[in-house]
């Protein structure tokens, strides 16, 4: 059986604590995952803050840029690995894994290499009254030790995009995968050693959150920063405990999306990326949309293509090529979500295509699969309106007016981002910028810009990262103020 080890100072680390790492698609288990216990964390720390005093922390800003090209270099040597363990701990399509996840994942590192490679520092000059000037310039240092709490959803590429900017400023990292998906970070762990990055600037611990590797990094007094991605509510959890140090925080957290559909809008395109927009990765992208707001006049028509759409969605096998929806990332999650379709029907919703689980008389009735489903009917304030569900699920319902939808689709606590469809160049600038999202797409979905801000409002999540948005969290920004007194005149 595959062991996925804990990667701590430059040495593989086992422990006499286990737990399996479960694939979704039929319930086998694909690796034994060894788990880290406090000591672990704590050594993994230490081992940080050892690179920083040595030769990791007299790296250049050029010479990292080398060492995150050489990265995603020996990511790429060994693509297909990765694609075989994001698949196998995910079960998402091939379609997906091998155009989007793997392929951003390496882009990352290099993409982190030329904004570093290229990156500005503030320089001002002030003139003084007496003929003096002051040059103000800052100094750009890492920020320590950062913890790095990754979710399941999308392993890889939202593990890198956090890795590679941290290492990009100097920073060493204590990364913990999902339990959910340990093999991408495993790998990532392996390219490290490959490269031959220097002990302790790379740290991998497996785990849990409650009294487990989440907790302990979330808690130790000697991480200098916290970056998260996953569910509202553990945010809130880790943030409480960086409140004890006053540690700097980045967090994108969940989001219940809006997408807005005016009856203007090319129609056959929109439906295209509503299709994406609702069941890319079986829903389980925080940026999906789960709450639908059609325009009256095409209404009717959106609700019958899309429900025509679903019928000729193939959910199968992930690693058949035309497959366009896997399963869900685990039973516990799926028992959620079976849990939210039956919510709906205690609402009163009515349901346009799916809402139970598919059958196929195989293996794969013993993985975590559901039906990609749409509803209508309810009320703005129903729970399944307004709750995150985070599967393939959407509730779609008519408007009338631009304000009324504006409305709508702001009235919610999660700010993350909305998706608004039409022809009207006046409106679409008008619209997206109202929204009170991190991001507003207009005609599109999913489409972005490594160099722009990403992020939430509410309990979408905290901080900017993407760009110089990115270096400016994992940086220490030191301004170096010089006085120049003016020329002495010759005595």
């Amino acid at each position: 059986m595959k062991q996925y080890r804990n990667f701590v100072d430059g040495k593989w680390v086992e422990s006499s604590k286990t737990f399996q790492d479960v694939t979704p698609i039929d319930g086998s288990v694909v690796a034994v995952v060894h788990e880290a216990d406090r000591d672990l964390v704590d050594a993994a720390v230490k081992a940080g803050h050892r690179a920083l005093e040595g030769e990791w922390g007299r790296t250049t800003a050029a010479q990292r840029v080398d060492w995150l090209r050489r990265i995603a270099n020996e990511m790429e040597r060994r693509q297909q690995d990765f694609l075989d363990a994001e698949m196998a701990d995910t079960g998402k399509p091939l379609s997906m894994a091998a155009t989007i996840d793997i392929p951003r994942g390496i882009a990352n590192f290099r993409n982190f290499a030329d904004i570093l490679a290229t990156a500005p520092v503030d320089s001002h000059r002030l003139d003084l009254p007496d003929g003096a000037y002051a040059l103000n310039y800052a100094a750009r240092k890492p920020l320590g030790v950062v913890g790095v709490i990754s979710p399941w959803n999308l392993p890889l590429l939202l593990l890198t995009w956090k890795v590679a900017p941290a290492l990009a400023c100097g920073n060493a990292v204590v990364v913990k995968p999902s339990e959910d998906t340990p093999g991408t970070a495993t790998l990532l762990a392996e390219v490290m050693e490959a490269v031959g990055i220097p002990p302790g600037v790379f740290n991998l611990v497996h785990g849990f959150g409650p009294n487990s590797a989440g907790e302990f990094i979330s808690q130790h007094p000697d991480i200098s920063a916290i970056t998260f991605t996953g569910e509202s509510k553990t945010g809130s959890t880790i943030m409480r405990a960086a409140a004890e140090g006053v540690k700097p925080v980045s967090f994108e957290l969940g989001g219940k999306n809006a997408a807005v559909i005016f009856a203007d809008c090319d129609f056959e395109k929109m439906l295209d990326g509503m299709m994406r927009a609702l069941f890319l990765n079986s829903g389980q992208v925080c940026l999906c949309s789960e709450r639908v707001y059609v325009e009256r006049p095409i209404f009717d028509r959106f609700c019958v293509a899309l429900a025509e759409r679903i019928k000729a969605l193939k959910v199968d096998w992930p690693h058949e090529t035309d497959t366009q929806m896997g399963p869900l990332i685990s039973s516990k999650h799926r028992d959620k979500v079976l849990s939210y379709f039956e919510l709906a029907r205690q609402e009163g919703a009515t349901f346009l295509a799916g809402g139970g689980v598919p059958r196929f008389g195989d293996e794969r009735d013993n993985g975590a699969w559901v039906e990609p489903t749409v509803i209508a009917g309810l009320s703005d304030d129903a729970r399944v309106v307004r709750e995150e569900i985070f599967g393939p699920i959407c509730h779609v319902t008519p408007f009338d007016s631009e304000s009324e939808v504006i409305r709508r689709a702001n009235d919610t606590r999660y700010g993350l981002a909305a998706t608004i469809w039409t022809t009207n160049l006046s409106r679409a600038h008008r619209v997206s910028e109202l929204m009170r999202v991190g991001i507003s797409w207009v005609n599109t979905w999913f489409l972005r810009d490594l160099r722009t801000p990403f992020g939430g409002a509410g309990l979408s999540g905290i901080g900017r990262e993407g760009g110089m948005h990115s270096l400016n969290f994992y940086s220490e920004l030191t301004n170096v103020c010089v006085r120049i007194d003016k020329e002495s005149p010759d005595v």
